[in-house]
């Protein structure tokens, strides 16, 4: 009997939550009720290592200390936002999609007079600015209007402002010869002062705006959504509403893009899409 109950003990031990896991649920339960940003289904194990760096960053001892800093500290708020979402993106990152949604999707999209394309967690803009060149090498771009979100006020000014480091260019160049550029790289950007400001031409039909894919719903309807190494970092149930948020955003026959690490497969919406191309995290919603 006595050691029935020992048992039970060790069990409820296992099972109670440890003081920096509670700590974070009520840091991501106030951030959302006093700010509206919603981080409570981001992917936990990515979110302790995040959080953990915003502590030293702000030298502070305790995930409750940083509770209260953010809640009464507005430009600490934005450095937590920084700290937590994931702003990793190059030129043409993985430039065998781009090659394959010039190959596979660029003839279908043809057949549109109007052209919506949704980039979804869109960070500082580089994939945007790709799309728009890949776009006008295709004669399309004076068709379309790509709206360009992510919940991170601070990332979307930079990708709004089309400025980066000179030298990651040189890497850029080659990801887009890989990824099937028709032109001379250089064609796109002005160089001055270390950095690399893109022409305002890739601007034009580009709306950058702030959206939360926790909280907020659709907008329009598109003909293409892309949204690339985002869902990674979701928890299940965050995933399962974004699928169902891009579900009802697509127009029948709209094209979904993921990143290499994300799939529709044993998502709910697995059955509602086919393959463009293997391998691309390109789908097509049917009818």
């Amino acid at each position: 009997m006595l050691s029935s109950i020992s048992d039970r003990k060790t069990q409820m031990l296992a099972l109670k939550p440890s003081l920096e896991d509670i700590e974070i649920q009520l840091l991501l339960e106030g951030v959302y009720r006093y700010y509206g940003f919603d981080f409570r289904h981001y992917a936990l194990s990515s979110l302790k290592r995040r959080i953990r760096r915003v502590l030293q960053n702000e030298n502070l001892p305790t995930i409750s200390a940083l509770q209260n800093q953010v809640l009464h500290d507005g430009d600490c708020l934005q450095r937590l936002l920084l700290g937590l979402t994931v702003n990793v993106t190059s030129m043409f990152r993985d430039p065998s999609f781009f090659l394959a949604f010039r190959q596979q999707v660029v003839p279908l999209l043809r057949t549109y007079p109007y052209i919506r394309i949704w980039h979804a967690g869109c960070s500082t803009g580089q994939e945007v600015y790709s799309m728009a060149i890949l776009l006008q090498e295709e004669n399309l771009y004076h068709r379309c209007r790509i709206y360009a979100t992510d919940t991170n006020e601070l990332v979307l000014q930079q990708a709004k402002n089309g400025i980066y480091p000179i030298d990651l260019l040189q890497g850029y160049t080659q990801l887009y010869i890989k990824a099937g550029g028709k032109r001379s790289f250089s064609e796109y950007y002005t160089a001055a002062y270390g950095n690399a400001m893109f022409r305002s031409s890739l601007k034009e039909n580009i709306v950058f705006s702030q959206h939360n894919l926790a909280t907020d719903g659709s907008f329009n309807e598109f003909n293409v959504i892309i949204c690339r190494n985002v869902m990674i970092y979701f928890d299940r149930i965050l995933q399962k509403r974004v699928h169902q948020l891009f579900y009802e955003s697509l127009c029948k026959f709209g094209i979904l893009g993921l990143g290499k690490q994300e799939s529709l497969r044993l998502s709910a919406y697995e059955q509602y899409y086919e393959e463009i191309q293997r391998g691309e995290k390109l789908y097509r919603r049917l009818n």
